[in-house]
């Protein structure tokens, strides 16, 4: 396939007032497959703002030449600074790991965690060993660990004499250490061991919600990997994780990076991820640059023109699945997370990034004369509260002269709203139990 892009685009800088603009020649760019032919056109209002962004990055002292910015609506390129160019990304990384997750593993696809017994159980008691068997699932958080201890309990299990032991891939409230996940889990099935941290969570549930009594005598040991490994036993519960979709959006509101490193690594890796990003985005591999999955450290580098292109990717992915890009990142003025305290347009779709020196924001807002208006901008520099009111004010003086859509085109409207983790986890419909296979195993024993 040919490198996209690069029919022989050129940026070309003029200075005004000592500060870069950019001309746009009138040739055009074509786009591989699915994305379109991409038209620059000399936007006043696009330009204008672009050049107030960077005019006001100058006077505190920031180099131009280290801020991107790509403004595109449709096929047209509007207004750009560095675009092609890939810069550290943050937390914009996570654009590519949503894609690539959502391509290879579905949007309605559920990881699962087995519970397993390797005795019977006799008056609410398991004589023998608890294997817990993950599934990848990275968002098993104290939530879920109550529910799970509130299911064995409906079993009749109080008490278990063995061990409780790890196998499979278990990562629970975002620890990656298996050893470590198996004690909080522990901790979380009997409340008589939790902390004020589980108190806390446990007062999110549903009143009336049982506090689980499942004492373990044992301790926590992890089991290879292979179920060959596992002495006999059979299943007692099974719990599935949430859609990958809403895992996804969880992800995107709070800018979990465990989460995301969890994703990245489920489907291959941050090589995988920046490998099929750009090739479903239609871009330049040289323009996906990532070490890790969630955009921790300045390794990570994307261009300006890239994020938009995987963000123009995912929202065609999202409507050939019945999806929207608003099932995906948060809602500006709606949901919680990362962009609360922030004054981006109304109705916005965004994914922010922070670092110690870096501050990225990029998606879409739903304009009333331009439609939807895709934009990345990615700015250098140590004063973040300050890149991220310049931001703000960058997207506030495009709307104040195309108009915020209002209502919201149904583009930009979720199927299934979800504005924060309260509710979502925890909850026992996830679980389906074994108990009659786990009878007949042990009287077939």
């Amino acid at each position: 396939m040919l490198d996209l892009f690069n029919a022989g685009i050129v940026s070309l800088v003029i200075t005004t007032a000592g500060l870069p603009t950019t001309a746009y020649p009138t040739e055009l760019m074509v786009w591989q497959n699915t994305p379109p032919v991409l038209i620059r056109e000399a936007d006043l209002v696009a330009q204008a703002a672009l050049l107030q962004h960077l005019q006001s990055l100058s006077q505190r002292g920031l180099d131009p030449r280290a801020q991107g910015v790509w403004i595109q609506q449709g096929n047209i390129l509007l207004a750009q600074n560095q675009g092609t160019t890939p810069v550290p990304a943050a937390s914009l990384t996570k654009v590519a790991t949503s894609l690539v997750s959502l391509y290879i593993l579905g949007p309605n696809h559920q990881f699962e965690t087995q519970i397993r017994a390797t005795a019977p159980i006799v008056n609410g008691v398991l004589r023998g060993d608890l294997i817990v068997q993950g599934g990848g699932d990275p968002l098993l958080v104290w939530e879920d660990a109550i529910a799970i201890g509130n299911a064995l309990n409906q079993l009749g299990i109080r008490q278990v004499t063995g061990n409780l032991l790890i196998t499979g891939n278990l990562m629970v409230n975002f620890e990656s250490d298996r050893l470590k996940s198996g004690n909080l889990l522990k901790q979380g099935l009997n409340s008589r061991q939790w902390n004020s941290e589980v108190e806390r969570q446990y007062r999110t549930l549903a009143a009336g919600t049982p506090r689980p009594q499942v004492e373990i005598a044992g301790q926590v040991s992890l089991v290879g990997y292979g179920t060959d490994l596992l002495p006999a036993s059979t299943p007692l519960l099974r719990q599935r994780s949430l859609p990958v979709k809403q895992i996804i959006k969880l992800m995107n509101i709070y800018s979990n990076n465990a989460i995301s490193e969890a994703m990245a690594t489920t489907v291959g890796g941050a090589a995988v991820v920046a490998q099929r990003a750009a090739q479903l985005a239609g871009v330049p591999q040289n323009e996906i640059l990532l070490q890790n999955g969630s955009g921790l450290g300045v390794e990570n580098r994307i261009s300006p023109r890239a994020v938009c292109a995987m963000f123009a990717a995912l929202q065609r992915y999202a409507e050939s699945q019945h999806l929207t890009l608003a099932d995906l990142f948060p809602i500006a003025g709606t949901d919680e997370g990362t962009i609360e305290n922030r004054r981006i347009p109304r109705y916005a779709l965004v994914k922010t990034g922070t670092l110690n020196d870096v501050s990225s924001l990029g998606g879409v807002i739903p304009t009333r004369d331009r439609g939807l208006v895709w934009f990345a901008i990615m700015n250098r520099g140590t004063d973040l509260d300050g890149l991220r009111a310049r931001q703000d004010s960058l997207l506030q003086a495009l709307t104040a002269q195309w108009g915020v859509a209002s209502p919201p085109p149904l583009a930009v409207q979720p199927t299934a709203p979800i504005h924060s983790v309260t509710g979502i986890v925890g909850d026992t419909r996830r679980i389906s139990s074994a108990q009659a296979a786990a009878e007949n195993y042990w009287q077939r024993q």
